[in-house]
């Protein structure tokens, strides 16, 4: 079941391919008929083709080419490429546009991250007789070729042209997509256009390529050529990806980002003095694309007394409950979240401040309100029923975890999973030993700690960190920013080679004038 050999393409069936349809997320019909999903002997052209194109990603000036083209053919079609998204995630226009600006903006500091070279992490040591060292030279290189699973809510940003896709043709990987079922018609348009832009730029289209269907995606983690995968997606979804990239003859690296709680700690003295700034905040940040965002703050420890606390709760539902009824990405997705809300709000002790549920609109018959949870913190602490208010409900619902000292507060926090983000709101004379201490206390649960704001939103920066502790992601890396492009690289030494036989980016020279470390002492690259 999980046999590494590459196989070879068979003979041709006469059994048809299963369809490919775009679905209409606002009413569950069917568009149209896209493509077909992949067979095995598919998934294996698609691979052996890209890592045949690999050789011609070696040339670091043509990848930054390519980078750039990708950012310039997508905005070129970008009134196509936003309508396509919003016709298959219903998650607008003006959304969407944002989208695709950060999607082309990563693109192309990609671009700028190759040009520079710092990523390749060029060390070199000279010979020293007296401690009997050799001449060694280290330089990072590609893996290989990178499956990249599409994420339901990023159609852009996280699909076909997205972080992972960009950082791995930037490290010197070719591509190949499994596209999500939601938005095969977007991944459709954004591989032709990527595949535009490696042409454009002199490169092989092979570098970039898509497939489609569940069994093509369990096929590209088990393909013999395949030597990496990125995955955003559920956790039932990534550790089965992960465990089958684990027990390959050959294990590969499987860097998935998971499911994710988010916690928000409000102190008592910020509800307080800021109850009704946090409260609209909440609100704002979890209906924030209905709900649908890795990051959604899905936990929210409150004081269950004093001042600010019952103003807090208010100035939640309240906002939420203005909040506009609007689709899920998928009609699954929607029946999970109803049930799970369902499910949530049915145990004991649980209030239901804000009801979710179908909320039909002319335009959009599927479409759901948000709903807002509450429940004492003790309940939380103990195993027991309430622990499903500990996992995450992708859609727009919070929990507020009514706590009623620091004791309580601990105990919810020491039960909590690994998490992408942790979030505090604290008073804004808060900033000494207990505030720091509770960061402290926050750091091993997350990998960003946020405070005073809100989770939503994930800047495209070199000092961003998207993932976090199991299940949030797999891996230590992240997936968002320019450290991103690590996953996808390998160190090698050379040890007494030649001049003339190293990459030119070890030669004593520099002539490609890349940042590197020599004999101990950094040297900055040559400025652009």
């Amino acid at each position: 079941m999980t046999t590494e050999t590459a196989p070879a393409a068979g003979p041709a069936t006469t059994a048809p391919a299963a369809p490919v349809w775009s679905t209409d997320p606002r009413t569950g019909e069917r568009r149209a008929q896209v493509a077909v999903e992949a067979r095995p002997s598919d998934v294996d052209r698609a691979v052996r083709a890209a890592a045949g194109a690999a050789h011609a990603l070696a040339d670091r000036p043509r990848r930054a080419a390519l980078l750039r083209a990708a950012a310039d053919h997508l905005e070129g079609a970008a009134d196509e490429v936003i309508a396509a998204a919003d016709a298959e995630s219903a998650l607008g226009a003006p959304r969407l546009a944002g989208e695709l600006a950060r999607t082309t903006y990563q693109l192309r500091e990609f671009a700028a991250i190759v040009e520079e070279g710092g990523y390749l992490d060029v060390v070199i040591d000279h010979a020293d007789p007296a401690l009997g060292r050799p001449d060694l030279r280290r330089i990072r290189t590609g893996l290989g070729v990178v499956a990249v699973f599409a994420a339901s809510n990023f159609p852009l940003a996280f699909s076909v042209p997205g972080g992972d896709t960009a950082s791995a043709l930037a490290a010197g990987c070719p591509v190949v997509v499994k596209a999500h079922p939601d938005h095969p018609a977007t991944a459709e348009l954004c591989t032709r256009l990527l595949r535009a832009a490696a042409a454009s730029a002199g490169l092989p289209e092979d570098v970039v390529s898509l497939v489609h269907g569940f069994d093509a995606g369990l096929a590209l983690v088990r393909h013999a050529l395949t030597a990496a995968v990125g995955f955003t997606g559920s956790v039932r979804g990534g550790r089965a990806l992960h465990d089958i990239a684990a027990a390959r003859p050959r294990p590969i690296p499987f860097h998935g980002e998971l499911g994710s709680l988010n916690p928000v700690v409000v102190t008592p003295a910020a509800a307080a003095g800021r109850a009704a700034e946090i409260g609209a905040g909440l609100a704002a940040s979890f209906t924030l694309g209905n709900g649908q965002f890795c990051v959604k703050p899905g936990l929210v420890l409150t004081p269950a007394a004093g001042t600010g606390a019952g103003e807090l709760e208010k100035a939640v539902v309240e906002a939420a409950g203005r909040a506009p009824a609007a689709p899920l990405l998928d009609s699954r997705m929607r029946v999970a979240f109803l049930s799970g809300v369902r499910e949530r709000a049915a145990l004991a002790g649980v209030e239901e401040l804000l009801a979710a549920a179908e909320e039909p609109t002319a335009t959009a018959p599927l479409a759901v309100r948000p709903g807002v949870l509450a429940v004492p913190a003790a309940l939380l602490a103990a195993d027991g029923p309430h622990a499903l208010l500990l996992e995450e409900c992708f859609g727009p619902v919070t929990v507020l975890a009514r706590y009623r000292d620091q004791a309580e507060l601990a105990a919810v926090l020491a039960r909590l999973d690994g998490n992408l983000t942790a979030t505090v709101q604290f008073a804004a004379d808060e900033r000494g030993e207990d505030a720091a201490a509770l960061l402290r206390g926050l750091v091993p649960l997350a990998g960003r700690i946020v405070v005073d704001g809100w989770p939503t939103g994930v800047a495209v920066a070199p000092a961003m960190h998207h993932g976090g502790p199991y299940p949030a992601s797999t891996s230590t890396s992240t997936s968002v920013g320019a450290g991103a492009i690590a996953r996808w690289l390998r160190p090698v030494s050379y040890q007494a080679v030649p001049q003339e036989l190293l990459p030119a980016e070890l030669h004593d020279d520099n002539p490609l004038g890349v940042p590197r470390r020599v004999d101990g002492h950094p040297q900055p690259g040559r400025s652009r």
